[in-house]
């Protein structure tokens, strides 16, 4: 029964700690890294409330410090799969029937959560599982995730607010409903907040979800949870499972209820499952919404105006924070020949100053990559370029997997700009510049446009306002988060909405009204007031020239 309309107002971005000496969160989040480390996890699946143990048991291991354990996970096969669809399905109409204020007031209550009691437990947790700096897990686990629930329950309560208009003896009313049937989220392992925001939205808007997270971000996941079951979260409405892909995949996808997919991830999974759902969209009760943010090959093109120090300072964060483990990390760089030797210079003497190691020394700026599957990947591109004629290592260029899977941050210069780290996405802390002549910066305009076949993130540098206007303009399409004289990372919730079209995704915007519109099927009612009685309308009844 609603007894009101109930405002939630556009809410403030939640404050970033700084972590900085003396700070009280800097003591509390080295205790809790503490606290942390003494145990071991043992962390159940979560299907309709209970929590779930197989025989099966995964050991997690910090990627710093590859010979501790974090604790293990229960890894599931196909029956729980069937068995988290199930459990979904069953808690969908009393989810889907509750009040929109008892909804929102779960997510908001979890925001609180995790922005007081649980805030250094997150950070904590994200910084052993995923091997981020203090800073980082801050903007992620924290902060951005707190941001996704105040925002989404604000901007899905301004979609209800949206109606038609009536004409006379009639009310108009639209109905925002869930989609029929259950939402599979696949998340992955770089970012806490993705890894929240992708079941959560979807659930806000009434859904029922099954949860896959990456097997590399199970620690920060099963924290996720342990919050939303707090706040109130009624069981089986998220469903949170440690399966393999290809199972979960042919699972979910050839159930007639599947409504649709959440997903972040590589392009090449994406389209994956975008073709399975083509073949099977017979089976299905409607046809299943399909987002999804993929890959990124996200570029920097400086203009011969930019000052240096700001192209340096843009690519040494932009490439090198979380080890360039961001879909939206900077890893092409056009750079004009008039400032080439001094941003070469510059960026060659800031990775020098770059302190490599594990998270809790809070003096690190770079930790370790994922796991061993991505360093030997990232290796490889540094082993060709160091053979390569066509390309040099100006610095960096080691790589240590003795301790922990530890990638020095790297540039390399490409003598062609179709060189292959130039082109293809890496996924690591690896940035390739092509220096191209000052005068050329056109032409260069069209490199960047031409190169991949991404379209993510991308940023121009440049005191020119012409030559601002003009990239703007050449490059509408070749990134879907657009920067000038910045770096091309660091999207804000509520401030630039996330995503990024060709084969980097659907550019359903996270983090704005766009992305939960996705996850809602609007029923429209006419209700008339004095319905009728004869089917004749006036122009049916004969006029007095007619002989009446």
């Amino acid at each position: 029964m609603n007894l009101g309309y109930f405002s939630y107002p556009l809410p403030a971005n939640e404050p970033v700690l700084t972590y900085g000496p003396g700070t009280a969160e800097r003591a509390a989040l080295k205790k809790t890294l503490k606290e942390l480390k003494k145990e071991e996890a043992d962390i159940p699946m979560y299907i309709g409330g209970k929590e779930v143990r197989t025989n099966k048991k995964v050991a997690i291991h910090p990627p710093h410090e590859i010979s501790h354990t974090l604790g293990y996970f229960h890894a599931g096969e196909e029956k729980h799969v069937t068995q988290a669809i199930d459990a979904a399905l069953a808690a969908k109409e009393s989810w889907a029937a509750m009040n929109w204020e008892t909804r929102a007031n779960i997510f908001l209550r979890a925001a609180d959560l995790m922005a007081g009691k649980y805030r250094m437990y997150m950070n904590g947790a994200t910084m052993l599982g995923q091997s981020k700096n203090a800073f980082q897990a801050e903007i992620d686990s924290a902060c951005e995730l707190i941001d996704f629930l105040r925002f989404n329950v604000h901007f899905l309560s301004e979609i209800y607010k949206q109606q038609p208009v009536s004409g006379p003896g009639m009310h108009n009313r639209m109905e925002w409903r869930p989609l029929e049937g259950f939402v599979l989220a696949v998340t992955p392992f770089n970012f806490t907040a993705i890894a929240g925001n992708l079941p959560t939205s979807a659930a806000m808007c009434g859904n029922v979800v099954v949860w896959k997270p990456a097997n590399t971000q199970v620690y920060s996941a099963q924290m996720i949870m342990r919050v939303l079951r707090e706040a109130g979260l009624p069981d089986g409405v998220i469903n949170l499972i440690y399966v393999d892909g290809p199972t979960i995949g042919r699972v979910c996808m050839n159930h007639r209820e599947f409504a649709g997919v959440h997903f972040t991830g590589s392009t090449g999974v994406f389209n994956q499952m975008w073709r399975t759902i083509g073949e099977n969209v017979g089976k299905y009760r409607s046809y299943p919404r399909i987002v999804g943010e993929t890959g990124g090959k996200d570029f920097v093109i400086a203009h011969k105006s930019a000052d240096p120090d700001v192209v340096a300072t843009a690519l040494l964060r932009g490439a090198f924070e979380y080890q360039g483990q961001k879909c939206s990390a900077a890893s092409r760089a056009y750079i004009p020949s008039n400032i080439a030797e001094e941003v070469k210079k510059k960026l060659v003497a800031g990775i020098k100053s770059f302190k490599m190691g594990t998270v809790e020394d809070f003096g690190n700026f770079v930790n370790a990559v994922i796991d061993e599957k991505s360093f030997e990947n990232i290796k490889r591109y540094i082993d060709a370029a160091k053979k390569d004629p066509k390309a040099e290592i100006l610095v960096g260029g080691k790589c240590d997997k003795k301790q922990g899977y530890f990638v020095q941050p790297t540039v390399i210069e490409a003598k062609n700009p179709k060189y292959a780290s130039m082109c293809e996405e890496i996924f690591g802390p690896v940035l390739t510049i092509y220096v191209y002549p000052a005068n050329g910066f056109e032409k260069a305009l069209e490199l960047v446009d031409t190169t991949s076949p991404y379209a993510l993130t991308g940023a121009v540098i440049s005191q020119d306002r012409a030559a601002v206007e003009l990239a703007t303009e050449r490059l509408r399409h070749a990134a879907g988060n657009f920067y000038i004289n910045d770096k091309p990372t660091g999207a804000v919730v509520g401030q630039q909405p996330f995503g990024g079209a060709r084969a980097s995704g659907t550019n359903d915007k996270a983090g704005s009204m766009i992305n939960l519109y996705r996850w809602l099927s609007a029923r429209t009612i006419k209700e008339t007031f004095n319905p009728p009685t004869d089917f004749k309308y006036p122009f049916l009844y004969p006029g007095e020239s007619e002989g009446e």
